[in-house]
């Protein structure tokens, strides 16, 4: 069929047909004859099409064959080199590029790629060819291949990355290139400065093409022109009058700024943002505002040295006669109050908030009053109320003066700025109560058309955040009234779009907040909605990804993803709603505790399942929060006896529902953060269930345990080979030291479990914890993190204190280890390891006395040292005067007494670690309780 040159569409689908047999049957060995045929059409320049066919073929088949093509490279070379300089066909040089492109990402080692390496010339002149003879769809279709290859690939290019990145930079500038081409040679260099795993730092190497594609992306935020759409703000469209380039610089500029980061990116913005703002232009002034806010989140440490230079460009911008200008300078505040906050507002707040203030008084411009109310919000967000307190007068009686405008959206911006206002002042927002709460109630009541659906909606938001602050006293009558309309509200149908659904479910939850138990009565209202939004099925459309089928979306809450060979769309929207009920139901368990009881037998059976919710981060974030407080929630009404005809054994059985589960979310679960998450709960659940928890249960535990050390430290490992990078440098190296603190808590949340697991099973832990003491003995290593020295101490003081005599085989191995430790440069390794000695001193007896002395000068050097008592040192310090109690205590005959135990006395009282405190007065208590018997006794003799 291939050979008699069809047209096109049916060539493409006898292609596609071809590809997907070939893929079920080459690794059976059972198609022979194609790879051959496929050979020869590729090498028949003469026959563009079947070639074409031949090689579009090929490149789907890649990840099939690749290595059964190895011991034929240089022939493949050499095929896919003609094809690429094929002399008439631009499909046929697409088509090679196609195929070299997967075979680069299928090869197994980068030997077999360096073979391909002299390919790339040739393949970037299949762009260029196309370029030049104005084939710009031929050429889109080059760049989306080479995005590709630089996500997957990128030190394939680097050899040649000064010419490669260079010709991308030179398509971004070319104004006269359509602005789709012009978009995916910026994708391409961006793609690159992302592509950290596999080339740390390489962009970075490169200054000057950072500081071109900067200027392409400031230039491209000029795409903007005034549109009287934007400024009548009937709508809520902030992006009328922007053009195809402006959204797309905005993204690439955030993308670019967290990539490459603040040392690379703010001397280029230093240089250039001084000319945007020096010129004539009102859209040279707002695209060097909104590049500030763009940058400010992967700058912000660099940005924070620069601050008072940052915020007065900003503040100069709120003067500009533009419109646009002083929104632009609104929204680099309110920007810059998340991303470089507390600092921001510690620092700044006595110029901030008044410009904010007097930007709520531009009547003329009520786009821009709207914004600088959200602004309010950015900026108390990160605000103590001690901050923002002497600003409410002025604030608050702004805002209801905008409460009362006749334009939505500056309604809207009011009642968000309130809220938050109110959240952060929290007591001191009781003043303004009753001025506030009539306006708010009075919206909730009246807006009641469709189109005022999101007015109302942060009506409820506002009310509910307010009854918070000022607290149930203050709020109950009011909440009586709101909570009516809300329960008329639920009854009503609504649409699936609807927002009211969403903020009412928050609302609900506040308002359960604020009043505890005096919401129970409203619970049967609240459940139903809440569990049907709970449940919500993923709305998805799966399509291959080498489908010219788009995804079909009408609004933008279509979110695409490509996994492997598969497009997914997903409907954003439904999983938000999704998420926010199943952190709602969270939230009403926490709150209620047993009086959440009869809800239970319902939420437990949706939430589960969530665990492992690959669709959405905070569905699963939601139901791994969820697991303790449903199990604590069930274990409070069967001992309150709130829990009719239910007994412990209904707690063992949600336990045995909800622990495996967790255990087997955890083993599969792929973000760093999310498993620390999973192990903080599991070790909640395990305290809760205490000895409810069976053999069984508590073998996949310690396996799963070992399972996450292991991939922990796999993940550092290659972290550590991302150091020997040819481009890797100090940023790349900060980046990586944040990983791997993100790493540090997932160890923490290790020593957490088997503490729990200790202080519940005692000795009969120990069978498991022999197994486990191969991956916890490195721990204590020199060559590692304080942070992991710390946790393995950790687990073997718990050893020592709740195993006792059980736990004495270990001390050979661990007690060194403590002695060591108990003058490490780390203050919470110190305190850790004097502690376990303390510890040891107790339970360890015999086994311990050959020890004492020694344990005595390292106590010694904790205790005496000059800055012992420095903040950093005082919770070591005390433990220390503790452990030298115990060793007076426990040791006495093989100590100077009168010399140690007047030391230790001097050392009292402990104020600071209350726990030891209270140890150490009552060993004091206990040994002058026996020293006065020894006296009573001698006396009587």
């Amino acid at each position: 069929a291939l050979q008699s040159d069809p047209p096109k569409p049916i060539a493409k689908k006898v292609c596609d047909a071809i590809s997907e047999l070939a893929t079920l049957l080459l690794p059976e060995n059972t198609w022979a004859e194609l790879l051959p045929f496929l050979f020869r059409a590729a090498s028949t320049p003469e026959a563009p099409n079947p070639q074409e066919s031949a090689l579009l073929i090929f490149a789907r088949l890649a990840d099939y064959i690749a290595e059964s093509l190895l011991d034929h490279l240089m022939t493949i070379h050499n095929l896919l080199a003609s094809a690429l300089a094929h002399p008439t066909s631009p499909d046929v040089r697409i088509a090679a590029l196609s195929a070299a492109v997967n075979l680069v990402q299928c090869l197994p080692t980068n030997a077999d790629r360096d073979k391909m390496q002299d390919l790339l010339p040739a393949m970037m002149r299949a762009l260029t060819d196309c370029l030049n003879s104005s084939q710009e769809a031929s050429a889109q279709e080059a760049l989306e291949l080479l995005v590709e290859l630089a996500g997957a690939e990128p030190r394939f290019l680097r050899r040649q990355i000064a010419d490669v990145a260079g010709a991308m930079l030179q398509i971004a500038e070319a104004a006269q290139l359509e602005d789709g081409t012009r978009h995916l040679a910026v994708e391409f260099v961006i793609t690159l400065a992302e592509a950290r795993e596999r080339a740390p730092g390489m962009m970075r190497r490169l200054p000057q093409f950072v500081g071109r594609l900067f200027q392409v992306l400031m230039q491209m935020l000029l795409d903007v022109e005034d549109d009287p759409a934007w400024h009548t703000a009937e709508t809520e469209d902030e992006d009328a009058g922007e053009g195809n380039n402006y959204g797309v610089a905005q993204e690439c500029l955030d993308r670019l700024a967290i990539a490459i980061g603040g040392n690379a990116v703010v001397p280029i913005a230093s240089e250039l943002l001084p000319q945007y703002l020096s010129a004539p232009e009102w859209q040279k002034h707002h695209a060097a505002l909104i590049t500030l806010a763009q940058i400010a989140e992967g700058c912000a440490k660099v940005m924070l040295k620069n601050l008072e230079q940052v915020v007065s460009m900003i503040l100069n911008g709120f003067q500009h006669p533009h419109p646009r200008v002083r929104w632009a300078a609104i929204n680099a505040i309110g920007q810059l109050s998340t991303d470089l906050g507390p600092d921001l507002q510690v620092q700044y707040h006595q110029k901030v908030l008044p410009a904010l203030a007097n930007a709520m008084d531009d009547f003329q411009n009520p786009r821009v009053q709207a914004h600088a109310a959200s602004a309010i919000l950015n900026f108390s967000e990160n605000c103590t109320p001690e901050i923002l307190t002497p600003y409410l007068d002025g604030i608050v009686s702004k805002l209801l003066v905008l409460l009362q405008n006749g334009k939505q959206m500056v309604q809207e911006g009011a009642l968000t700025a309130l809220a938050s206002v109110a959240d952060s002042s929290q007591d001191h927002f009781k003043k303004y109560y009753d001025a506030v709460m009539p306006y708010l109630k009075a919206i909730l009541m009246n807006a009641t058309d469709k189109s005022n659906r999101m007015l109302r909606a942060k009506s409820m938001e506002c009310i509910s955040l307010v009854g918070m602050a000022v607290g149930k006293d203050k709020f109950r009558d009011d909440a009586k009234q709101v909570m009516e309309v809300l329960m008329a509200l639920q009854g009503t149908p609504m649409e699936t779009d609807d927002p009211i659904t969403s903020y009412m479910l928050q609302a609900w939850a506040r308002l359960c907040k604020c009043l505890g138990q005096d919401f129970l009565p409203y619970m049967h209202v609240v459940m139903p909605p809440l569990l049907q939004s709970a449940q919500l099925k993923p709305d998805v459309t799966i399509t291959s990804a080498e489908s010219d089928d788009e995804i079909e979306s009408d609004d933008d809450s279509i979110e695409t993803i490509t996994l492997g060979d598969k497009r997914i769309g997903i409907r954003t929207s439904v999983l938000e709603e999704k998420a926010t009920a199943c952190n709602m139901l969270c939230c009403y368990a926490d709150e209620l505790k047993e009086g959440f009881f009869p809800w239970i037998d319902q939420v437990a059976p949706t939430l589960v399942p969530l665990l492992k919710f690959y669709f959405h981060e905070e569905v699963r974030r939601a139901a791994v929060a969820a697991m303790p407080e449903l199990l604590r929630s069930a274990k409070l009404a069967v001992e309150k006896g709130q829990a009719p005809g239910r007994d412990e054994s209904y707690v063992k059985q949600l336990s045995d529902f909800i622990i495996p589960a967790l255990v087997e979310a955890l083993h599969k679960e792929p973000e760093t953060e999310m498993c620390s998450s999973m192990l903080d709960s599991l070790n909640e659940c395990m305290q809760l269930s205490g000895c409810l928890l069976d053999e069984n249960q508590v073998r996949a535990i310690s396996d799963e345990i070992k399972n996450v050390i292991i991939a922990s430290a796999t993940r550092k490992r290659d972290r550590s080979e991302r150091t020997k990078a040819e481009d890797f440098d100090a940023d790349e190296g900060e980046l990586l030291k944040e990983e791997n603190e993100q790493e540090e808590e997932v160890f923490d949340q290790v020593g957490e479990c088997l503490g729990t697991l200790i202080k519940t099973f005692k000795a009969s832990f120990l069978p498991f914890f022999d197994e486990l003491s191969v991956y916890v003995t490195p721990m204590l290593g020199k060559d590692k993190t304080a942070e992991e020295r710390r946790i393995a101490i950790c687990i073997f003081d718990d050893i020592a204190e709740q195993c006792r005599e059980s736990a004495l085989k270990y001390y050979d191995t661990y007690v060194p280890f403590l002695l060591e430790a108990s003058n490490d440069d780390n203050s919470d390794v110190r305190q850790a390891a004097v502690y376990g000695l303390g510890v040891c001193a107790e339970f360890g007896g015999l086994t311990f006395r050959p020890l004492v002395g020694e344990a005595l000068s390292k106590l010694n050097n904790v205790i005496r040292h000059p800055e012992a008592q420095h903040a950093d040192n005082i919770m070591a310090y005390d433990n220390a005067v503790s452990a030298l109690g115990k060793i007076c205590q426990f040791h006495r005959d093989g100590i100077d007494a009168a010399q140690v135990i007047p030391a230790w006395l001097g050392c009292l009282p402990i104020k600071d670690d209350k726990i030891e405190a209270k140890v150490v007065h009552d060993q004091l208590c206990s040994m002058v309780e026996r020293y006065l018997l020894l006296v009573s006794a001698w006396q009587q003799q």
